[in-house]
């Protein structure tokens, strides 16, 4: 498991704004952080290095590119051994239907969120990417009504460590 990194006030508020626009400019950041442009370039860039900051995505709406369809797709893999995980995991990642795959405890191995174009691609991604493949026993399908974005990511209050 990763090393949680120190951070102070400063930094907390640096990843706030850049959580909300990762795009604002280190003028703009330092001035609502109240520090000088470069310090505050310094400590982006050291937030960058520890691993902190991981990179920028651009965020694309699926809908308006023909893929108004989101599902939940819960794989069970048999045998789950890691000769099998390694490329079904590759595979699935390739899909340029696929957002995000998570790897489970529980009775389901995979959580894969992806977006189709309609049901009958939905059909055609399950049969044909997951159900045939050798070592998916299961998979179960949930659609996605709406969805809604959480944060900022930051750590645990000092309260919320020592309960």
């Amino acid at each position: 498991m990763a090393e949680s990194v120190a951070l102070d006030p400063v930094d907390l508020h640096l990843l706030r704004l850049l959580q909300n626009d990762a795009r604002t400019t280190y003028r703009d950041l330092a001035a609502q952080v109240g520090v000088a442009p470069s310090t505050c370039l310094d400590r982006v860039t050291r937030l960058r290095r520890s691993g902190v900051i991981l990179g920028h995505r651009l965020r694309l709406d699926p809908a308006k590119l023909g893929r108004g369809l989101q599902a939940l797709l819960s794989v069970q893999v048999r045998p789950h051994r890691r000769e099998l995980v390694g490329p079904f995991v590759e595979r699935i990642r390739a899909l340029p239907e696929s957002l995000t795959v998570f790897h489970l405890t529980g009775p389901d191995d995979y959580l894969v969120h992806v977006a189709v174009a309609d049901m009958a691609d939905l059909q055609r991604l399950v049969l044909d990417e997951f159900t045939a493949r050798r070592e998916v026993a299961r998979v179960e399908t949930r659609l996605i009504f709406q969805q809604w974005d959480c944060g900022p990511v930051m750590p645990p209050s000092p309260s919320a460590q020592s309960a």
